[in-house]
């Protein structure tokens, strides 16, 4: 390697081997007075030689132009690995705010569309299936039920019967002391059964078996096992989703009920070891203070938000897009917006039955 004038001539093998020794000889050279490199005597080149004349080049403030008299085996080799000799990236503009909003409101509109569309299918072909089993498996809506109700059974009511004593348990300590042992009863009664039972399950329904509906269909989408019932001439929704549907359907409305009557065990349990009160108190309490319209509500809402946990699920799970992500990406998202829709539409019933 030497300099003559304001050329910088290279020859022989410019390759991790000999790219050291010219990293010791470039410090001997004022680089800043080279306007070219002169690569025809260049016997061999490999990419730390390239990478070896890319480091000149910037030091020098050169582009890749100035690197002259190349063979087209030694250029095409420089442009394979040259940093210097891709391309600018294209600049991005900035869109503007309200085109942002814009899109987002017409992505929004197609999304509900779609949505509508799906819900639309789903309650057909439910009340299809009710009297017409074609195109479904044998025995699919009793395995789902096995799968959403009974294996259910076990978080559901542990979790009722903990939320019943740190109920009772809060509100013991408030009441005994104006001496209203008794109207633990009637809290707990009212909470479970309006509120927090339908809830509870649901929200553990959304996490269990909503998330479940979204990555089984959206692991058929990836798979293209969707389109191969299509091919097939089975209707997708009727195949997998009614069975959900209609196993959901009957299994909500006894799951609540198991989360209230265990709830309001979980408040006896504290009424009678913490609050000295008799089974039979508190149970004749208990149903004093329940009438029929509560339990109604409560049975109600059960069925919406299970409607609302199958519907949600299979939209995401139709709708995945990418791989093993999308799967993951769906599934978080069904579980996101079904608890986000059970809470919305218990405010909605809450505010209905309050006036």
């Amino acid at each position: 390697m030497k300099q003559e004038n304001n050329t910088l001539f290279l020859d022989g093998a410019v390759t991790k081997v000999t790219v050291p020794a010219l990293f010791a000889e470039q410090k001997n050279l004022d680089l800043n007075s080279i306007t070219s490199i002169d690569g025809k005597n260049i016997t061999e080149l490999d990419s730390a030689g390239v990478a070896f004349i890319d480091g000149v080049l910037l030091q020098a403030k050169l582009t890749s132009s100035a690197l002259v008299h190349l063979t087209s085996d030694h250029r095409e080799q420089y442009h394979t690995f040259s940093s210097l000799a891709l391309d600018a990236a294209p600049h991005v503009q900035s869109v503007p705010v309200f085109q942002q909003i814009g899109e987002g409101v017409l992505q929004w509109v197609s999304s509900l569309q779609d949505a509508l569309y799906l819900t639309a299918d789903i309650a057909f072909w439910s009340v299809v299936g009710l009297f017409n089993h074609k195109g479904q498996r044998k025995g699919a809506v009793e395995q789902q039920s096995l799968l959403i109700g009974v294996n259910a059974v076990g978080i559901v009511g542990l979790l009722s019967l903990v939320l019943g004593l740190i109920l009772a348990l809060q509100s013991a300590a408030q009441l005994r002391q104006f001496g209203a042992n008794i109207y633990v009863a009637d809290l707990i009664a009212i909470s479970m059964v309006r509120e927090m039972g339908p809830i509870i399950t649901a929200i553990l329904l959304a996490g269990r078996s909503g998330s479940a509906i979204a990555s089984e269909i959206a692991s058929m989408k990836v798979s293209e096992e969707i389109d191969a019932l299509k091919m097939m001439a089975i209707n997708p929704i009727r195949y997998i989703v009614v069975p959900k549907f209609h196993a959901i359907t009957i299994c909500m409305p006894l799951l609540v009920t198991l989360s209230n009557l265990v709830g309001i065990l979980g408040g006896l349990i504290i009424g009678i070891t913490y609050l000295d009160l008799s089974p039979t108190a508190f149970l004749n309490e208990v149903l004093n203070v329940l009438v029929l319209r509560d339990i109604v509500i409560s049975l109600a809402k059960s069925e919406i938000f299970a409607w609302a946990i199958v519907i949600i699920g299979s939209y995401f799970g139709f709708h995945v897009k990418g791989g093993a992500e999308g799967v993951g990406r769906a599934t978080t998202n069904s579980v996101v917006a079904s608890i986000f829709a059970i809470i919305l539409v218990d405010a909605i019933f809450s505010l209905v039955f309050y006036f």
